[in-house]
């Protein structure tokens, strides 16, 4: 298992170890949370996050890394926040299969502080400077306007061309709407 560690000026971006898990799953699966990703896990689904998490960073080096609070004294100090990273591509449906995919989940007394941005800005940089990203995707849902939101205030723009039907799920979650930003897009803004 990969040792992968981040940090940002609040946040901490880690690997995950088995015992995270239920402390995730304490604080993220929650019914807002998980409003427009397909309702809340049953521990079955949580083992199989689990077991994806982890494989996908043995085989790349990244996934979506657990999300933690500096103790710098706040409200969440030291708090396991969520998950941001990057991933591959793998829905069945998928248009860029096997590419670059960012991706966040962070629990409800989390929204609105930045953590989100910050640990996206962290993972986008990671992806493009250590992981050689060429392209990095973000998707969603019509109806999550925070998540989409977040993507475009990244940098990232609309790609119509990248948006596909999940067959996993029932509308309007199966409508998967896509968005991207490319390595000279990222290193523009960030110059």
């Amino acid at each position: 298992m990969a040792d992968f560690r981040l940090e940002t000026g609040r946040l901490v971006l880690r690997s995950w170890t088995r015992p995270d898990l239920a402390r995730f799953a304490q604080v993220t699966n929650t019914p807002a949370v998980m409003r427009w990703l397909g309702g809340l896990l049953s521990d079955e689904r949580l083992d199989q996050l689990y077991d994806a998490v982890i494989g996908c960073e043995d085989e790349h080096g990244h996934c979506f890394w657990l999300v933690e609070r500096k103790a710098d004294g706040g409200h969440l100090s030291g708090e396991l926040l969520g998950f941001c990273g990057l991933k591959r591509g793998n829905a069945p449906e998928s248009t860029f299969p096997g590419g670059f995919e960012i991706g966040w989940r962070l629990r409800e007394e989390a929204w609105g502080k930045g953590y989100a941005k910050e640990a996206a800005i962290a993972s986008l940089d990671a992806g493009f400077e250590r992981f050689g990203a060429q392209e990095i995707v973000a998707i969603t849902v019509s109806e999550n306007t925070a998540s989409w939101g977040l993507m475009e205030r990244l940098g990232m723009r609309r790609r119509t061309d990248l948006d596909y039907v999940d067959s996993r799920f029932d509308p309007p979650l199966c409508d998967t709407l896509a968005w991207s930003i490319t390595s000279g897009e990222w290193r523009a803004r960030h110059d």
